[in-house]
């Protein structure tokens, strides 16, 4: 199984507002780089879609390593989805999740492969993490 690295970002201007995305995936001394971005979303929309793109742009499943400056992506998916998914995508306080649209597709765009969720600490030097930072902000930039 290959061996991906990916680092994600989401940036907004304005929050809601105009929002962008983005990733770079590492794999066998090769580097992909991908961002988009959209009018009218917020951070955590753009949070989510970094990561969703990022997985589904993988072509077979691999063992994924995904480095994210945002709790809550790396800590909703890894904890906070089960009780979501058991209670219907209710919060325990019986209100709708919120971006359930987008976890669920993270949800589908992780099943088949290894994922590691880590969270890195955002503009703290870390060169992947500034990386997709660049590539989210490019994506905003993108919108016009």
């Amino acid at each position: 199984m290959d061996k991906v690295e990916i680092y994600s970002d989401g940036a907004c201007k304005g929050n809601p507002g105009r929002g962008g995305w983005g990733a770079l995936l590492v794999a066998g001394g090769k580097e992909k780089e991908i961002f988009g971005g959209e009018p009218n979303t917020t951070n955590n929309r753009m949070e989510l879609m970094a990561v969703i793109q990022a997985l589904n742009a993988l072509k077979r499943p691999c063992e994924v390593v995904v480095h994210t400056d945002s709790q809550y992506v790396q800590k909703g998916i890894s904890e906070w989805i089960h009780g979501w998914k058991a209670r219907g995508w209710k919060t325990s306080s019986k209100e709708p999740v919120k971006n359930a649209d987008l976890w669920q597709a993270l949800d589908a765009a992780q099943q088949q492969h290894q994922v590691e969720w880590r969270w890195v600490r955002g503009h703290n030097g870390h060169a992947g993490n500034e990386r997709a930072d660049q590539l989210a902000n490019r994506g905003v930039d993108s919108i016009g």
